[in-house]
């Protein structure tokens, strides 16, 4: 059930907000993605979420940033569900794992790695972060459309950036570099902060939510001494999202 009164954080109402919701997590990527919506209008802004309202398809569509990190994002992700939305997508960045991920691909996440915390409020750690199938689907379908280079698999969800980059420095780091050695092992796509988070929240709402992420770096191409450049354009995954959302629309119009 919708409640009417403005939401604490995203300070919306539901007139503000469409059924489809995308989710960066930088604030400042909130005009790009609604550039790509028709009639788009921005609707509020307070801390780290930026909330931007238009149209795919006729379909009322939102885009709203949400930090870094599950917190934030469970917190966009309540607040948005309670003023009517039911449908989100994730897009952002990752760094790569395994090496045939290279910077500027293109990871769709098929399930995440529970490397947080904000997931146990919701869920016991037996629950898998696993992501809508449609949504997945239609995302993967859209990069391939697109033409972009595409990793379909498990990603990690963590809650601290140096934890990945500097665990050595961390007290805990014996069960960082094992746990990473471990992530390796398992085939794991790639690595970033908000996905375990939206998929158990989803679950727990009963919403649909699904991933897809563009490659910055992969430390283990690094230092396996092979060839990359870092790249921090993020226009392919924004339209990843944009394009698959509107294969999604069109599926639920024939549904």
């Amino acid at each position: 059930m919708q409640k009417t009164e403005k939401q604490f954080h995203l300070h919306c109402v539901p007139e503000d907000i469409g059924r489809y919701c995308i989710l960066p997590g930088d604030p400042g990527r909130v005009p790009a993605i609604a550039a790509l919506f028709e009639d788009a209008h921005p609707v509020t802004q307070n801390r780290e979420f930026n909330i931007w309202t238009g149209y795919l398809l006729g379909e009322k569509v939102t885009a709203c940033s949400t930090g870094i990190g599950g917190p934030s994002a469970s917190i966009a992700m309540e607040e948005l569900h309670n003023c009517g939305a039911d449908t989100f997508i994730r897009t952002g960045t990752c760094g790569g794992i395994a090496l045939d991920v290279k910077s500027g691909d293109i990871v769709v996440a098929t399930g995440s790695v529970r490397f947080e915390h904000t997931s146990l409020e919701y869920a016991p750690i037996e629950f898998p972060a696993v992501p809508d199938f449609e949504v997945t689907r239609c995302l993967a379908e859209a990069s391939r459309e697109l033409g972009y280079p595409l990793h379909l698999g498990v990603v990690q969800s963590k809650d601290s950036f140096y934890g990945q980059h500097s665990p050595e420095k961390s007290p805990v780091s014996y069960e960082l570099l094992q746990k990473w050695e471990s992530w390796k092992r398992l085939g794991v796509k790639a690595s970033e902060m908000e996905s375990a988070a939206l998929f158990v929240v989803a679950a727990a709402l009963g919403c649909r939510c699904g991933s897809c992420f563009h490659v910055i770096w992969n430390q283990e191409r690094e230092a396996a001494g092979l060839d990359q450049e870092m790249n921090e354009d993020t226009s392919r995954a924004v339209k990843v999202a944009v394009e698959g959302l509107k294969r999604l629309i069109e599926a639920d119009k024939r549904a």
